[in-house]
C-alpha cells in the first residue's frame, strides 16, 4: 500500500508541471471605462439600455491600438458601434470632465479623445501607472450639439488600447 501511495504522489508531482504549461492561462480581469459622463459600457451595465454580454464586463472593451471603434474591434461587443441603439445623451458644457473607473491600473503611454472626425484632447502619461480613478478636462473647442466622444487608454506596454464611447450633447 505504501509502495501505490509514493507511486501516485511521484506520477502526481511529475504531471502537475505539464498541466501548468499545457492548459490555457486565463485572461486578466478587467481593465476600466468611463463612468462618468455615462459611457455606452456603463449605460448597459446599468441596464439603461439593454445589452448583451457587455453589461457583465464594461471595462473589457479591448483591442489592438489604433482603431476608431467603440467596440475596439472585438465581436462579442459589437452593439457599441450602433448609433441607433438609443444611446442616452448627456448635456454637458464646452469642457466637460470624463471620469475612468479602471479595475487593472496598466501601465499607460497616453489617454486620447476624439470628436467631430478629430482628436480633441490627448494626455500623455509617460508610462506611469494611474490610480483606479482617472478624471480629464476635455475642452471640445469649437464642437457643439450631439457629438459621439471615442475615447482611448493607450497601454504602454502592450500594443493593446481600451475602447470607449460616450453620447453628449455639448452646448
Amino acid at each position: 500500500m505504501h509502495r501505490k501511495k509514493t507511486l501516485a504522489i511521484a506520477l502526481g508531482a511529475a504531471i502537475a508541471p505539464l498541466l501548468a504549461v499545457m492548459l490555457p492561462a486565463s485572461s486578466a480581469s478587467a481593465h476600466g471605462y468611463i463612468s462618468s459622463p455615462p459611457s455606452r459600457q456603463a449605460q448597459c451595465a446599468a441596464r439603461t439600455i439593454p445589452c448583451g454580454p457587455i453589461q457583465y464586463e464594461p471595462q473589457s472593451v479591448e483591442g489592438p491600438k489604433g482603431l476608431r471603434s467603440c467596440s475596439g474591434g472585438n465581436s462579442a461587443f459589437s452593439e457599441l458601434d450602433n448609433d441607433g441603439k438609443g444611446w442616452r445623451v448627456t448635456p454637458v458644457g464646452r469642457t466637460t470632465t470624463f471620469n475612468w473607473r479602471l479595475t487593472a491600473a496598466h501601465a499607460t503611454s497616453t489617454w486620447q479623445y476624439f470628436a467631430g472626425g478629430r482628436k480633441i484632447a490627448e494626455f500623455n502619461d509617460g508610462g506611469a501607472r494611474p490610480g483606479y480613478s482617472v478624471s480629464h478636462s476635455v475642452n471640445f473647442g469649437s464642437l457643439s450639439g450631439k457629438q459621439k466622444v471615442l475615447a482611448v487608454w493607450n497601454i504602454a506596454d502592450t500594443p493593446m488600447a481600451f475602447y470607449v464611447c460616450v453620447d453628449v450633447n455639448v452646448s
